[in-house]
């Protein structure tokens, strides 16, 4: 049995503010008719401007939804607002779906089986190899041992291009520090500009990502200071990229990462499984050039590990809205690889179970954790770190000994957390981050998420 969400974990699901406002008002009892429940699956028609209720259901396992309405928005706030409906215990409990529902229901489950198995972990992909197993005579052999050859001869071209372009980074820095910084007021917008173009000629995406986002640290009093600090951050990048091949190889993939080198979905679900139950402890969406981020946090229970799941969208589609927080899903993970991995994978879903406080580190242990993120990865800037029996205070989270982790300066003060712990100590998910956290959610008496 799926416990029921409540009101912010719906919420959370919606794509913008106007559709959780729009999934107000149509939440209201009088709204539905047929409504019903099950283990899983809720349902209901909802009378809108024409003659025909708009039919809507979610599968609350995946969430899935479905609704006859011909918004494009996902989920439509008439899902919503039968979730708002069943998280206020609105909605009746059924002893068999209805129809429309059953059969929508099948055709998921049709789905399912029909969606084609992984690919063999162990089986080698490489068009050449498949030319060499099919003889060398066939037509076959010669187009796949050119596609290999092509594909490695763009593969080397990059790596050329990249290194050609992470050389001049390090000369242009060198420049930077022989002459100092006291004119970058004047010309670093202009200057970060244009070697964030050359970096992404030289297809070093992740790199010019960075110099790109130099300007932030213009705004603040000690920028002379941070601007130095993401100098020797580049520096350090581009040092490891030229060195890579004495590196270890999860330092080594985390280098190739933070340049920019992509690394495929199917590698990635082809690797080692992580089954645990995972905790969704927060998620926050960010919008950037018209693409919408959604970065959704999770906490093994039994593993300790921590994952982040990240999806995409355009502004005013639909992101991702399976992972809601406040819920555990048994699930196998995949990580991307890395020395501190964490971006990871949804390989595959065995159900949800009892959701609750997820198990926390205490405040002294988060130094110590911290640093062997960083020992792993020098570039980290975020970590999701769960706090065992903190209490809030407008500067921080104090730990059971006095110990102080600091908010960071955007979060403000906490009031919701602190009237939600009225001085008692509570569990709470956070971001890290070298200028503090940021609380993501916490866990009330009954056992019940809090979104911050």
């Amino acid at each position: 049995m799926i416990e029921r969400w409540s009101r912010d974990q719906v919420l959370a699901l919606a794509p913008d503010a106007a559709s959780q406002q729009a999934a107000a008002g149509v939440s209201a009892p009088g709204k539905w008719s047929g409504a019903g429940a099950l283990p899983g699956v809720v349902w209901g028609e909802c009378k809108g401007s024409g003659a025909t209720p708009y039919r809507a259901c979610v599968d609350l396992g995946e969430p899935a939804y479905r609704c006859s309405c011909p918004s494009r928005k996902f989920p439509c706030k008439h899902a919503l607002g039968l979730l708002l409906l069943w998280s206020a215990d609105g909605v009746p409990p059924a002893d068999e779906p209805a129809a429309w529902v059953a059969e929508w229901l099948d055709q998921r489950r049709a789905r399912a089986e029909k969606k084609p198995a992984p690919p063999d972990p162990g089986a080698s992909t490489d068009a050449a190899e498949t030319a060499e197993a099919v003889g060398p005579s066939t037509p076959g052999a010669r187009e796949a041992r050119g596609g290999g050859a092509a594909r490695r001869g763009a593969a080397e071209q990059r790596e050329s291009r990249v290194a050609a372009g992470l050389s001049e980074l390090e000369r242009w820095l060198r420049d930077q520090i022989a002459q100092g910084v006291a004119q970058t007021l004047q010309t670093g917008l202009a200057e970060w500009d244009g070697l964030a173009r050359r970096l992404v000629d030289a297809q070093a995406p992740g790199a010019a990502g960075v110099v790109a986002r130099l300007s932030r640290v213009l705004a603040r009093e000690e920028w002379p200071g941070l601007l130095l600090q993401e100098y020797a951050l580049l520096h350090l990048l581009a040092v490891a990229h030229r060195r890579a091949e004495a590196l270890p190889g999860g330092l080594r993939d985390t280098v190739r990462s933070r340049v920019g080198f992509p690394v495929s979905r199917e590698s990635v679900l082809a690797s080692p499984p992580v089954r645990d139950h995972w905790d969704v402890v927060g998620s926050r969406d960010e919008e950037q050039d018209r693409l919408v981020a959604r970065r959704v946090w999770l906490a093994g229970r039994a593993t300790g590990r921590m994952a982040l799941v990240l999806s995409f969208a355009p502004v005013g589609q639909a992101l991702d809205a399976s992972l809601v927080p406040g819920t555990t899903i048994d699930a196998d993970l995949t990580f991307y690889p890395g020395s501190s991995p964490l971006r990871a994978l949804v390989a595959e879903r065995y159900g949800r179970v009892a959701a609750g406080p997820p198990p926390g580190t205490k405040v002294a242990g988060i130094p110590a954790l911290i640093a062997e993120v960083l020992a792993g990865d020098p570039w980290a800037d975020s970590w999701p770190v769960v706090l065992a029996d903190v209490v809030p205070s407008a500067e921080g989270f104090v730990g059971d000994e006095g110990d102080l982790l600091p908010l960071h300066p955007s979060a403000g003060a906490p009031w919701r957390l602190m009237a939600v712990s009225g001085g008692h100590p509570l569990t709470v998910a956070a971001e890290w981050t070298p200028r503090g956290l940021r609380p993501l959610a916490t866990w009330d008496d009954e056992g019940q998420v809090v979104r911050l």
